[in-house]
This record gives C-alpha cells, sequence and structure tokens, in this order.
C-alpha cells in the first residue's frame, strides 16, 4: 500500500505535460508560443546577418577608396567578404544556438511549473 502511494504521481504535476501529448488546446498555445519565440529569434538573427554583411558593398559603393586599400598584396574588399565574414556567420550562429536552448529551458520550466 505504501508503494503505490510513493509511486503514484500528484496529477497536478502531469496535467500540463498531458495537454501537450494530448494537443489540447492549451498545449496547442504552448507549442505555439514555443514556435512563435523561435521564429522572432531567427528572423532577428536574419536581419543581424543582412544588415552586417549587406553593409560591406554599400561601404565599398558609398567610399570606393576602401575598395582600394590593399592588406599583404589581397584587396580589402575581399578580405572582409572571404574571411571576415566566416567568424561573423559563426559568432551569429553560436548566438542562435544558445538562445534557442534558452527559448526551450524557458518552455520546459513552464511545463514543469507546478499550477497554482
Amino acid at each position: 500500500m505504501v508503494l503505490a502511494d510513493v509511486t503514484r504521481r500528484p496529477a497536478d504535476d502531469d496535467r500540463t505535460r498531458s495537454e501537450l501529448t494530448e494537443q489540447t488546446q492549451v498545449g496547442e498555445a504552448l507549442v505555439r508560443g514555443l514556435v512563435r519565440a523561435q521564429l522572432a529569434l531567427a528572423l532577428r538573427l536574419c536581419l543581424v546577418v543582412a544588415i552586417g554583411l549587406g553593409a560591406l558593398p554599400l561601404l565599398f559603393a558609398v567610399a570606393p577608396t576602401v575598395s582600394d586599400v590593399q592588406v599583404l598584396g589581397v584587396d580589402l574588399p575581399w578580405l572582409l567578404l572571404g574571411l571576415g565574414s566566416f567568424p561573423f556567420l559563426v559568432a551569429v550562429g553560436w548566438t542562435y544556438v544558445h538562445l534557442a536552448e534558452r527559448n526551450e529551458q524557458d518552455f520546459t520550466a513552464v511545463v514543469r511549473r507546478p499550477e497554482r
């Protein structure tokens, strides 16, 4: 009799999880919120990449003297676009993964939070 009481989980703890698995309206709202947060994050970082990489050709068009600068015999635009863009993209990718995981942790915390 005691083991049955120990192994039985309270209904409140599993209520939100069951709403997710049974695809109730509350579960759908929770998942929709997570998807919306992930989409908003992706769009913001796409904007950062578009501005960051799109500003370079604009810089070269506005200030043509920058295009004439050479570093170690290689034109500066080639260095910036060829070598400088990769660390930038890696940093944006790392940021996305970090923030997406944080969104998922927040979602998990909401799902596991005891109801009051």
